[in-house]
């Protein structure tokens, strides 16, 4: 049997566990293929395959991958981080062609929290003079 890499992606709130192995380019993400799993949101489709694309992988390594946390647009993106991690422990000389990309590093926004007085995380209530 064929060898599987094991790599975790993370965006906001969302976690995503990616095991690569050398295959036909199927993705699967939850059980479901890609296409099923995100539906009609084909640039989110395009951030998830951004990684196999630049490194002409596509065709050659499976992903099952889960994902939990955060909407689709997290989630998507925990997956293409996800994806990247997995490709550059699978063949570490991608890491030159993922890594100018902007591929390899965790974004590190999130949310900010909400403070007590104010009605979101900076956004005060409505002066009135009288």
């Amino acid at each position: 049997m064929a060898e599987k890499i094991y790599a975790t992606g993370r965006r906001k709130a969302s976690v995503a566990k990616v095991w690569l192995t050398p295959g036909s380019g199927k993705i699967t993400v939850n059980g479901l293929s890609l296409d099923a799993w995100l539906g009609g949101l084909e640039a989110k489709k395009l951030r998830v395959k951004q990684p196999l694309t630049i490194t002409k992988q596509d065709e050659n390594v499976d992903i099952v991958a889960t994902t939990t946390g955060g909407g689709f647009g997290g989630q998507a993106d925990a997956l293409r981080h996800g994806i990247s991690r997995a490709l550059v422990a699978f063949n570490p000389e991608l890491k030159t062609v993922l890594k100018p990309e902007g591929m390899m590093t965790r974004d590190a926004r999130v949310v900010e929290r909400k403070k007590p007085g104010k009605r979101k995380a900076r956004r005060s209530r409505q002066f009135s003079k009288r």
